[in-house]
């Protein structure tokens, strides 16, 4: 690395290390889930000092007067029959600790639920890590806000996910509900079966005094059934299955469902993951302290569970998705003898992880266990620091990783979303009246709309890449570049972007309605789709000619040797082996010379995706897009090779050279 402040990524390091090793006790309350905790102080208490979610201090007038008492003996004084003082003093401390366990799940964990330890066999207070603490605050927020917990966990390597959705759902059978029923499905009936142990365990070692009972609580066979126990003070089932054997778990009546491994579940003609899931999850109600939660470790790309990911993460899902680098695991982490010394031998990747948020001490165990791969990919597979690096894959990054990076610095949410609309969707009327339409969930996204004053020809650029109609096929998606800055040896700007799926001729229009908006701007419209398919018996080509006659502004290819001024053999810019490559390595440019600003968070995720397969073509990784992507690569070949922007006081005025002279006539 050059130019690195050394003094400042030590003086970081610390801060990132100090909050890694702030005091975490779930028995106190100190470093625990929720911002607003309340200090109950109580003198003569078993635990005097205690730090109780806010909640239960508003809500529970025995917390609220004792708050106010500050010992329990002072809350009894004038109340309660001093005669039996000791048996009252039990009763109101164990009154104090059921409470608390109903709004405190990490207080519950540490102080009744017991899991085996990896390491020694041994059995052991269940004290959350922070991977598990940081799942908690995502299942807390929606619990807190009485919604159904909703979520889909990516795994990397062993951290204890799979522990913390159980004992999760034990505290809700346990402590919140009743008759609440509940399944366990893996790819593999023993790893169900293994989950439920963990289940059973915490029940061998559970007060019975919790439950109101003098019997120990246990499982219990319901109606001679091998698959699904009772708790027989709860009345709550448990039921476990296998995606092999799904028969036992189909139609079962559960307000809880933890899936475990989903991505390894087999798919064939008669049974799919999909199937499987919609039959467990049909009859979990949508209701508060329902529970559904889909986990597993990558297994490729493609199949359902990456599909799931993808869609939680577009926020097209039910589902929050969630992810653990393998630096937020405290066990990865090596001590650093001289930070000076290792921050000047750091490369680019070890860079990336520090920007990501790795402390150097994790870092430097990185760089000690990368030596045990003989391919930086495998390594990034086993340890991912991304989902991107979880889901392997088998051909080759075609971005550079840190220049993806440094592409995401400058996207920002935009000023407006809503749509583009005229007097008429098509035609000559498309054109009149344009104006934008702040709607929600709209299409159009602005983060620079255009000055009133049109003094600069050449300044804007869009572009379309067509895709689908349907919602499971690709997104059509058009780009508005801003070249102003290119005019003072500055570089374009992403400033607007509608994406979505719409039938060809109305995209084709809607192109037509932003590009009017943005100053009459050159239209390059990506034509490989529209000249190879038909729309209602007519040759689609017929659409750009008709958008010709009404739009002047129409970008043109012409064969090589043509004078672009020349009638134009075909509109549109055309895709085929040839430009795809100029153009992809032209937007390699692009990033590596820092050559255009970005605003666009899922752009820079498909510059992630994109990747060489192993026949030499280009594309996504299976199950991604890369609709966005190709717009930037052909928006910002167009930026840089058609004339300058300039004032249009400006006449004859030579035009400056494009920084990256590359030219359409050596396709």
């Amino acid at each position: 690395m050059e130019n690195v402040d050394i003094e400042n990524i030590i003086k970081e390091n610390a801060r990132r290390l100090s909050l890694i090793s702030a005091p975490y006790n779930p028995v106190t309350g100190e470093g625990c889930c929720g911002k607003d905790r309340v200090l109950l102080s109580l003198s003569d208490a078993p635990i005097i000092r205690q730090y109780i979610p806010k909640k239960m201090a508003e809500e529970v007038e025995l917390i609220r007067r004792l708050l106010h008492c500050g010992s329990i003996g002072e809350y009894m004084s004038g109340i309660f029959d001093q005669s039996d003082e000791e048996w009252v003093f039990e009763q109101i401390w164990k009154k104090i600790v059921e409470i608390r366990i109903r709004y405190d799940f990490e207080f519950w964990a540490s102080m009744f639920a017991v899991i085996k330890d990896k390491q020694s066999d041994k059995d052991i207070p269940f004290i959350l890590n922070r991977p598990q603490r940081r799942l908690l605050r995502v299942f807390e927020e929606m619990r807190e806000q009485e919604k159904p917990v909703r979520a889909i966990l990516l795994k990397a390597r062993q951290w204890g996910g799979s522990t913390f959705i159980q004992m999760y759902m034990a505290w809700i059978q346990l402590v919140h509900r009743r008759n609440w029923n509940s399944v366990i499905c893996a790819h593999l009936k023993d790893s169900a079966a293994n989950i439920k142990g963990m289940y059973a365990k915490l029940l061998e070692n559970y007060p019975t005094w919790l439950l109101g009972t003098d019997e120990p609580a246990k499982f219990q066979p319901y109606e001679r059934s091998t698959n699904t126990s009772v708790i027989k003070h709860t009345g709550c089932r448990v039921t476990i299955g296998s995606a092999e054997t799904p028969e036992s778990i189909r139609g079962a009546d559960a307000a809880m469902a933890h899936l475990s491994e989903v991505a390894f579940w087999p798919s064939t003609r008669q049974k799919s993951p999909e199937q499987l899931i919609r039959s467990v999850c049909g009859s979990v109600a949508l209701l508060p302290y329902s529970v559904v939660v889909l986990e597993s470790t990558a297994n490729g790309t493609g199949n359902y569970f990456h599909r799931e990911c993808e869609r939680a993460k577009r926020g097209e899902s039910d589902k929050q998705f969630v992810f653990v680098p393998w630096y937020e695991i405290d066990m990865y982490s090596s001590p650093v003898g001289n930070y000076e010394s290792f921050i000047k031998t750091m490369n680019d990747y070890e860079y990336f992880l520090w920007e990501r948020g790795a402390t150097l001490e994790a870092i430097h165990w990185y760089r000690q266990k990368r030596k045990e791969y003989s391919e930086h990919a495998d390594m990034m597979a086993e340890y991912p620091s991304d989902d991107v690096e979880a889901f392997t894959y088998s051909g080759e990054r075609v971005f550079d990783v840190k220049q993806v990076q440094r592409l995401r610095k400058n996207c920002v949410e935009p000023e407006f979303v809503g749509e583009v609309y005229g007097k008429s969707m098509c035609g000559k009327e498309a054109l009149t009246d344009l104006r934008l339409s702040a709607e929600q969930g709209g299409l159009l996204s602005v983060w620079a709309k255009p000055p009133d004053a049109n003094n600069i020809r050449n300044r804007y650029v869009t572009v379309v890449d067509i895709g689908g109609r349907s919602e499971k096929a690709d997104y059509s998606v058009i780009v508005v570049f801003d070249r102003y800055w290119m005019m003072y040896g500055g570089v374009p700007e992403v400033v607007a972007q509608w994406r979505g799926h719409i039938d060809h001729d109305l995209l084709a229009w809607k192109a037509v309605q932003i590009a009017s908006f943005y100053h009459r701007s050159l239209l390059v419209i990506e034509s490989n789709t529209l000249e190879t398919e038909n729309t209602d018996g007519e040759h689609s080509e017929y659409i750009l000619d008709t958008i010709a006659s009404v739009y002047d502004r129409l970008y043109a290819r012409a064969p090589t040797g043509q004078v672009r001024a020349s009638p134009p053999s075909r509109w549109g810019f055309h895709m085929n082996r040839s430009t795809k490559t100029l153009v992809i390595n032209h937007q390699i440019n692009m990033l590596r010379e820092d050559g255009y600003i970005e605003r666009d968070m899922l752009a820079c995720y498909e510059h992630d995706v994109f990747e060489k397969k192993p026949n030499g073509s280009f594309g996504a990784m299976d199950g991604h897009h890369d609709d966005v992507l190709i717009t930037r690569c052909i928006g910002n070949y167009v930026c840089y090779t058609e004339p300058l922007p300039a004032l249009t006081e400006e006449r004859g005025k030579k035009k400056e050279a494009s920084r990256f002279p590359l030219s359409e006539a050596s396709f």
